[in-house]
């Protein structure tokens, strides 16, 4: 019997998918993760990330159910498929986890984030400074003679946009709460 002569990537000739199904594309992903509300939870899932060498962009944790003392757990990390498979893989074996859902593979989901920026100046620059927080609807939650502190509510990446502005204009000190999301629809 001779050897078959199937060229690698073929798959008219062969029952069997040749082709290469990975990626080394790095990816965002927003990772949803129902836990019981119990000490060391966190840790464990932490300790997920941290072992096998997995950074973590964003983590928000808040109880959502008081009388099923569950929490919710929101993750924002990049990966390869491959890793963000295995992410999502590993966090269901762990024993407190409810549930672990891909935000960013189920469908359009709604993702904020809440920062609070302090911004020094005086004359131009405390005036511009107002003008923009206007523009980005940033709220002054505080005011001095020398400074501000503006809240602003958005997307990662308007939240990004606002502290690329107010850098020239004197930024200080920057609090972000990470992001927060909810997938629309049923």
């Amino acid at each position: 019997m001779s050897a078959l002569k199937i060229k690698k990537g073929a798959t008219s000739h062969s029952a069997y998918n040749l082709r290469p199904n990975f990626s080394d594309v790095v990816e965002r992903h927003t990772l949803a993760v129902l836990v019981e509300n119990e000490p060391g939870v966190l840790a464990r899932v932490i300790g997920l990330f941290s072992g096998r060498g997995y950074n973590i962009d964003s983590l928000t944790v808040a109880e959502v159910d008081h009388t099923g003392h569950l929490s919710r757990i929101t993750i924002v990390t990049s990966g390869t498929p491959q890793v963000i498979e295995q992410i999502k893989a590993q966090l269901g074996r762990i024993v407190p986890v409810h549930d672990v859902h891909d935000l960013t593979v189920e469908g359009k989901s709604v993702e904020r984030e809440l920062a609070m920026f302090k911004v020094a100046g005086k004359g131009d620059h405390r005036v511009e400074a107002l003008r923009l927080a206007d523009i980005f609807r940033a709220n002054v939650v505080d005011s001095t003679l020398e400074s501000f502190i503006f809240e602003i509510t958005g997307a990662p990446e308007k939240i990004d946009a606002f502290a690329d502005l107010m850098r020239p204009l004197g930024l200080i000190e920057v609090a972000r709460t990470g992001v927060a999301a909810l997938s629309r629809g049923d």
